[in-house]
């Protein structure tokens, strides 16, 4: 029988609790749902608002994996949804806004995606993404150095950048901003991916050509169009591991001489979160936003 649990006050059905879905550690479906339940009240502030992508993984990331953008089928009527635009027409998306949608979505088994913008203003953002993606041999030992110098610059500018790893190989850096349009934002990541490969030739390329990549530290702008997304704050991802895109201090990134220092998973989440609290916290402070020169 599957179970039924009570999530504030919402039936939601949890099932194959025993599935194993991140082989490396046998981490099951029922870790995975108290995982996003316990770090609820950090994630959902980052959702919170924003249509979200699935990035779903059922049978663990061995099996078939696959983009959800449009609400899915049997999705319960109080779970939130906005319209969206889109090129081939408007569609409509879920918007996970408290626990018991947090709990539906989670038993998807899914990576949470959002994009730069809330669903009130679609094309205009309130925050700046640089995805920072290493070509092997680069770890994201590389990426921490570029993350340092595109702080600086971004301070130079105003702006006070926040890094969280990705979850996977690299680092994502992120600066709240007063609502800017799409466009205008992703013009101003592109000059600063440009400026720092110009700065940093050896270590930096700001083009996606795969050819370019060995050894250096792809800084991705692109991110920042419309209708991109970006793994959200505390989403586990789908890896052999339960890795989860987590936030890091300054200090983490400053000192990182080994990958494995920056590897988190959904166990380590907790006393994180308990010692640093929300270090991410800044950007949905509108209070704190920063304005492109």
């Amino acid at each position: 029988m599957t179970p039924i649990t009570e999530v504030a006050g919402r039936k939601v059905t949890l099932s194959n609790l025993d599935k194993v879905l991140h082989p490396a550690t046998g981490f099951t479906k029922g870790e995975l749902l108290h995982y996003y339940a316990t770090s609820a009240p950090a994630l959902l502030p980052h959702l919170h608002d924003r249509p979200v992508s699935f990035l779903r993984y059922p049978d663990g990331p061995d099996g078939q994996v696959f983009f959800t953008k449009n609400v899915p089928p049997g999705t319960p009527d109080w779970v939130a949804t906005t319209e969206v635009p889109r090129s081939e027409g408007p569609a409509r998306m879920v918007m996970v806004q408290d626990l018991p949608s947090l709990m539906w979505a989670a038993n998807q088994v899914t990576e949470f995606h959002t994009p730069q913008w809330r669903a009130q203003a679609p094309d205009l953002a309130d925050r700046l993404v640089l995805d920072l993606d290493p070509g092997a041999p680069a770890t994201i030992v590389e990426c921490c150095l570029v993350a340092v110098w595109l702080r600086d610059r971004l301070a130079a500018d105003g702006l006070t950048a926040y890094a969280k790893t990705s979850g996977s190989k690299g680092l994502h850096l992120l600066a709240a901003l007063e609502p800017t349009p799409s466009a205008d934002v992703s013009a101003y990541a592109k000059a600063l991916a440009v400026e720092a490969q110009a700065d940093l030739p050896g270590l930096v390329i700001h083009r996606m050509t795969r050819s370019l990549r060995p050894t250096k530290v792809f800084v991705d702008f692109s991110q920042n169009a419309a209708r991109k997304t970006t793994a959200a704050p505390y989403t586990l991802r789908a890896r052999e591991a339960p890795t989860v895109s987590t936030p890091v201090t300054w200090d983490e990134v400053e000192s990182c001489a080994d990958p494995a220092e920056l590897v988190f998973t959904a166990g380590d989440i907790a006393p994180r979160l308990e010692r640093h609290g929300d270090l991410l916290e800044p950007l949905v402070d509108a209070g704190l936003a920063g304005s492109l020169p």
